[in-house]
């Protein structure tokens, strides 16, 4: 049994680690800890959590606790790893890694250093849809890729949400914007260049929107677009454009909710779906498997310095400064 503590009572926290454990039975929710310990006792009655820590360091330093989930703020992130690390503890860490490039070699460095997992929770690389995504890309059918479109636009016109403190690592680019610069490199299996940014403000350094242009060694081109405020009011998608067709994907991000992978190419086209089964649950799996048999993750520290190297190229791109981490 493995048993996970959770720091902070985050809203993300069931959907993404206590729902799923719920239906694996090598995991256990044991204990979690927010500075707010009123807040943590009635998130652990809720959730059927048996332990309430008074505070953040108190659950690392319990040794029943074998890993620890973090979905704290963006900003908090690198710390709050490196502190678990530091206390022998696995982590799978919500995205973005950490605030920017430097900060998560950092906590590469720690990770490699401990022999401990450490994983970005990019729970959609995951699931059997994007897996298959991937498929598609490299086997030819699209012939010589030309083109990669990706977009995560959602509203959250709730602007004293953290998610706009810059003081937390905020920003659309760091919250939405890290998916869709995840899912290119990811098809692309290579690291793109940036070529130009261009952001929405919602007040100095905080972007509202951001759409990025970026290329590859291999020749072609992709566009990153995100946005928790913009005329882009509900984009989730991701489209591939070769010279012999085109992928389509619809809501590659939580396919679980709805979805559509379609194919055309070759003058023929497909569609094709997937279950159900939250994306969740996947990277659940994964994380299990990595502490307990050694198995790789998709999702490991070397692969987010890569990604936040991306979103610092594109804040710099824009004329922002790249995030800081909190504290």
């Amino acid at each position: 049994m493995l048993r996970i503590g959770v720091l902070g009572a985050a809203r993300i926290a069931p959907a993404a680690l206590i729902n799923p454990a719920k239906r694996n039975g090598d995991v256990e929710v044991a204990a979690v800890a927010a500075r707010d310990t009123g807040k943590a006792r009635q998130f652990a009655a809720k959730h059927g959590i048996r332990k309430v820590h008074e505070g953040y360091q108190d659950l690392l330093d319990d040794p029943e606790i074998d890993a620890v989930y973090n979905p704290l703020p963006n900003g908090l992130h690198g710390r709050w790893t490196l502190a678990a690390l530091a206390a022998g503890k696995h982590v799978l860490c919500e995205k973005p890694f950490t605030a920017n490039a430097v900060e998560a070699k950092t906590v590469a460095d720690a990770a490699e250093s401990s022999g401990l997992v450490v994983m970005e929770a990019f729970h959609y690389r995951y699931h059997p849809m994007f897996r298959r995504a991937v498929e598609v890309m490299r086997d030819g059918e699209l012939g010589d890729i030309e083109r990669i479109e990706a977009a995560l636009c959602f509203p959250l016109p709730r602007f004293s949400d953290i998610r706009y403190d810059l003081g937390l690592a905020g920003g659309a680019l760091m919250d939405a914007g890290c998916y869709p610069v995840h899912l290119v490199r990811s098809l692309a299996g290579s690291e793109p260049k940036v070529l130009s940014a261009r952001a929405k403000l919602h007040k100095p350094n905080v972007d509202r929107a951001m759409i990025a242009e970026v290329g590859f060694d291999e020749g072609y081109t992709a566009e990153i677009t995100c946005s928790m405020w913009s005329s882009d009011f509900l984009r989730v998608s991701a489209t591939v454009y070769g010279s012999n067709g085109l992928m389509s994907l619809t809501n590659p991000y939580a396919p679980q909710l709805f979805h559509r992978m379609t194919v055309v190419a070759g003058g023929g086209k497909r569609v094709e779906r997937f279950g159900k089964r939250p994306t969740y649950e996947y990277q659940l799996d994964a994380f299990v498997n990595a502490v307990e048999k050694g198995e790789p993750t998709l999702t490991p520290p070397q692969d987010s310095i890569k990604n936040m190297a991306v979103i610092d190229a594109i804040y710099t791109a824009a004329g922002l400064e790249p995030r800081i981490p909190t504290g």
